[in-house]
């Protein structure tokens, strides 16, 4: 054999060249990862907001000057689940003669007691006051009259009496009646918008 002679070197076998996914397949793919974004989303966003908060719009003036027509809101849905509502409450339930139609309405009287509209103001009668005494309303304008018939409305168990702010343009318990319980979506929690209005709702504190 000479020395000069060579033998060839063998050659690595040749990597398969996998390129670029098809624009099929990266189109499927795509989709997936975006129904299952869709599908996380729903599982959080939907139990959300049927059982713990969820947006409200303001529409109209009947609560007027604490809440405007287009006012952005948070409801509260879940507190009512561990604590009855209280007066004062400001909240959104179902219209009681259209259930597909929400209001939004301050709570006055509660179940048990009774409320009369009397001389521009509203009394209430309870156990506690059982002669009545006139709810004192720091969040109504100066001299702000409460219309009504006079006559006095008694609350059952579940039952309440709801006013909207503007006295003069609010349709409520005054029209329609009492309010159950199993009507009420949640309380006011927070005013998103507009911005200058964002805050935290609180309670007034009526003594």
């Amino acid at each position: 054999m000479s020395k000069n002679e060579t033998f060839p070197q063998p050659t690595p076998d040749p990597v398969p060249d996998k390129g670029s996914p098809s624009p099929m397949r990266a189109a499927g793919s795509f989709i997936w990862d975006l129904v299952k974004i869709l599908i996380i989303a729903l599982v959080i966003i939907v139990p959300f907001r049927m059982f713990i908060a969820e947006p409200f719009v303001v529409s109209g003036y009947s609560m007027m000057p604490n809440f405007h027509d287009k006012d952005y809101l948070i409801i509260d849905r879940i507190s009512y689940r561990f604590s009855p509502p209280q007066r004062g409450d400001v909240i959104v339930f179902k219209y009681p003669k259209d259930t597909s139609q929400f209001f939004i309405k301050r709570i006055i009287g509660l179940p048990g007691e009774k409320v009369q509209i009397k001389q521009g103001h509203v009394v209430i009668y309870n156990n506690e006051h059982p002669e009545g005494f006139v709810l004192n309303e720091p969040y109504l304008p100066s001299q702000t009259e409460t219309l009504g018939s006079g006559n006095i409305v008694t609350l059952g168990s579940g039952e309440y009496y709801v006013l909207g702010d503007n006295r003069t343009a609010s349709s409520d318990s005054r029209v329609w009646g009492i309010l159950p319980k199993d009507d009420i979506v949640g309380k006011v929690w927070l005013t998103v918008f507009p911005p200058s209005r964002f805050g935290f709702f609180h309670r007034p504190n009526y003594n």
